[in-house]
């Protein structure tokens, strides 16, 4: 790093030493990162710098922003975020607000009111999963790169943290023949970096109906009597190839909804035919049964239906977040 650029983050270290209070603290973001600040400016005089120096200077200048924007993480780990002023107990009370379900959970109550009025019967199943009906019952292969550590929160005693609800359909399979219409809402981990679109807790809704003579008709009619009634009687519905190793054939669902007075095509989960090595695994004979099954997403729902732009809102428990919903 230059000795211009060494000089800057030695002031503002020392700056950011003796800054006080939350008030102090975030004065001092404001002056050194902010959209206007200290930083930002040094940022414009990479057009003074010679051009073989330039890549030099950029790279020195991200070094910078990282250390003071590190430092000041540190600062907040400390508990300094919280308010410098003393409360005033003896101020009036602004009065009591009515309580409300959180958005996740009135989109889940209203998918499965959907699904249940189509004659889908809720089940729920466990968080805390083993391989057998997380991966191997579902036809997912040893070798499967779905298995991978990176892609999964394994816990090291042959248990992990489920990464979809379509473990729900072999815990019901396993104890109940034939014909089955049931949806299973809840929660799935994987290890995603957050994001405005990903987050390593998310919600899925999955639906399975196993019977005689079922076929790909019944599944895209069930999904697009689903679209019609919670988007609206406008809404319609595609399936684009894809493949899954519990369907055979697979889908991807794109569902068209307004947004924003606009109609767009939006992906919300996979669907397909349930792979007859799926329905053997659970003594099911697929010579006599078929099936279909859907996954969608419930967060990924929430934010097209209520124009919610952020994933990590739903999680952040922001009171201006929870008010506006």
């Amino acid at each position: 790093m230059s000795t211009h650029l060494q000089d800057h983050q030695d002031a503002a270290l020392r700056a950011l030493e003796q800054s006080a209070g939350a008030d102090g603290l975030e004065a001092w973001r404001i002056e050194w990162l902010g959209s206007k600040g200290r930083l930002k400016g040094l940022m414009g005089d990479i057009k003074d710098v010679a051009k073989e120096d330039r890549k030099a200077f950029g790279q020195a200048l991200n070094s910078l922003k990282g250390a003071l924007e590190a430092a000041f993480e540190q600062r907040k780990a400390k508990g300094e975020t919280a308010p410098s002023r003393l409360m005033d107990i003896t101020e009036p009370s602004g009065g009591e607000r009515a309580g409300r379900r959180h958005i996740i959970t009135r989109t889940i109550d209203d998918m499965l009111d959907v699904f249940g009025r189509m004659g889908f019967t809720p089940v729920t199943g466990p968080e805390l999963e083993d391989e057998r009906h997380n991966f191997t019952a579902l036809n997912v292969p040893e070798a499967h790169p779905a298995r991978e550590p990176t892609d999964n929160f394994y816990l090291g005693d042959g248990r992990m943290l489920r990464s979809q609800t379509s473990t729900v359909q072999i815990r019901v399979l396993d104890h109940t023949p034939p014909p089955v219409r049931i949806v299973a809402a809840g929660r799935v981990y994987r290890p995603d970096t957050h994001d405005a679109t990903h987050y390593s807790m998310f919600h899925q809704v999955e639906g399975l109906y196993v019977d005689r003579n079922v076929t790909i008709v019944d599944l895209k009619s069930t999904l697009l009597a689903f679209a019609r009634a919670y988007f609206g009687s406008d809404a319609e519905v595609r399936m684009r190839p894809s493949f899954f190793p519990f369907t055979e054939p697979s889908a991807e669902v794109d569902m068209k909804m307004k947004i924003k007075g606009k109609w767009q095509w939006i992906e919300l989960g996979g669907c397909g035919m349930v792979d007859p090595n799926v329905l053997q695994e659970v003594g099911i004979d697929p010579e006599e049964w078929t099936g279909f099954a859907f996954g969608l997403g419930v967060e990924r729902i929430a934010m097209r239906r209520y124009g919610i732009g952020d994933i990590r809102w739903m999680f952040e428990n922001d009171e201006r977040f929870l008010r506006r919903f």
